[in-house]
């Protein structure tokens, strides 16, 4: 089994039903062990001006579901609360019902075309390093050496 983290944001909508309904969706993949989920906290967007604010959250959990099958079954719950794209005609960010980041794999390093991970911009947010160290911070502090210094 390995320890899976995947981060959850809303910025549109009712926001804290949206991450509540991601949450209920993958809690209930059969192959879902030991689930966990953060805090919710509330951010400013990041990447783009927007004036909705965030609520942000992580899942933990574990799993023998394989990276790249696990990434397709969270895309199919993102596109199942919200078929809306997470950016505009020219590529740049904008306001979501639900976005659903696959973050960390264990200690898996994985670059395909399709996944990156550990999430290639995980460290940089606070958004994730927040619930993700409350969640699983044996892990949060590993991956945080692989990049830099944002978990306790």
């Amino acid at each position: 089994m390995a320890l899976a983290v995947v981060g959850l944001g809303s910025n549109i909508g009712h926001r804290r039903s949206n991450i509540e309904r991601a949450v209920a969706l993958i809690s209930a993949l059969p192959e879902v062990k030991n689930f966990r989920c953060s805090s919710l906290i509330e951010t400013e967007p990041w990447g783009f001006d927007s004036g909705n604010r965030f609520i942000n959250a992580c899942v933990a959990f574990d799993t023998d579901i394989q990276p790249l099958e696990l990434f397709d079954r969270l895309r199919n719950i993102e596109r199942h609360i919200s078929a809306a794209s997470h950016r505009d005609a020219s590529g740049a960010y904008i306001d979501r019902i639900i976005d659903i980041d696959f973050i960390a794999y264990d200690t898996l390093r994985l670059s395909t075309p399709r996944l990156i991970l550990p999430h290639p911009r995980a460290a940089e947010r606070d958004f994730v390093m927040i619930p993700f160290d409350e969640i699983a911070p044996a892990l949060c502090v590993k991956i945080k050496g692989m990049f830099t210094d944002n978990c306790s």
